[in-house]
């Protein structure tokens, strides 16, 4: 299948493969190499007080190509033990099969996920999941101030920017969504842990300055549920994300009562990318 060429996806970091194996006698096995399917650097951010590492997947053309510029699609849970390898596959694989646009795919690894992605709280049980919480303002500052602006610098990208997330993951893209919307164009929030501070967020949604105020970028949104999240949460904030004076809003919403929670990412990525990053017709060709 075209999607599965190994000279995009996976580079061999090595002697030169072919003379390697031709000098081989029969039978016999290489040394193993590194297989490489993306990039990773660091970046020393202010706003965090330490260093932080990013993985990138770069789509099948964009090597080939001194021209081409792609959107971001910026995932946090983006270490390669977390979630950035089965994320990577799903855009391979959808790129290659036409059924989604390519993007650029910028995975943040986590240090402390649960101080970065959380939000203030006055529920002592939300204090005690980890020594520090409620730092998603400073998380967000690093990925305005500091992350974005290195992508721009170092990959030909487009205006074009989305971020992804599960759980609390979820629940920062949809705070980031309320309270700071122009940062991304589309948001996806996968089980978004709206519970947080006894789910005040989507309670006081409507009444936050992003819900009157006007905007000048048309939003998407996909939200997806599993069994063991709130359905009618989620299904009435994407209610209210579709009721927005001036309808500059589309939003999504996937209950998916076959996943758990541990399940949901993979199937609901793949629906939202199905859904939300389908090529246009005359690029499906």
């Amino acid at each position: 299948m075209r999607f599965l060429r190994p000279s995009i996806l996976l580079v061999l970091l090595a002697l030169p493969w072919a003379g390697a194996v031709r000098g081989q006698a029969a039978g016999a096995a290489s040394e193993a190499a590194p297989l490489v399917m993306g990039q990773t650097f660091t970046i020393a951010s202010k706003a965090l007080g330490e260093t932080r590492r990013i993985n990138v997947y770069l789509p099948a053309g964009y090597a080939e190509s001194t021209t081409l510029q792609l959107p971001v699609l910026y995932m946090p849970d983006g270490g390669m033990q977390e979630d950035f390898l089965h994320v990577a596959g799903l855009v391979q694989v959808s790129v290659g099969n036409g059924t989604m646009r390519p993007f650029i795919l910028v995975g943040i690894e986590n240090t402390e996920r649960r101080r970065d992605l959380t939000g203030p709280t006055t529920n002592e049980k939300d204090k005690k999941i980890a020594p520090r919480v409620g730092g998603s303002a400073a998380y967000r500052q690093f990925l305005r101030e500091e992350l974005m602006p290195a992508v721009k610098k170092r990959y030909r990208t487009t205006a074009e920017t989305a971020i992804v997330g599960e759980s609390l993951a979820g629940l920062f893209v949809v705070e980031t969504l309320l309270l700071e919307p122009e940062l991304f164009n589309t948001y996806l929030a996968f089980d978004p842990s709206l519970w947080w501070n006894n789910g005040q967020l989507a309670k006081e949604a409507s009444k936050l300055p992003w819900f009157t105020a006007k905007s000048s970028q048309l939003k998407t949104v996909f939200l997806a549920i599993s069994r063991d999240g709130d359905p009618d949460v989620v299904s009435q904030l994407a209610k209210l994300l579709n009721s927005k004076p001036g309808g500059r809003i589309t939003a999504y919403s996937e209950a998916m009562p076959q996943e758990s929670h541990a399940t949901i990412y993979h199937p609901a990525a793949l629906k939202a990318f199905r859904t939300v990053f389908k090529p246009a017709p005359s690029e499906g060709k």
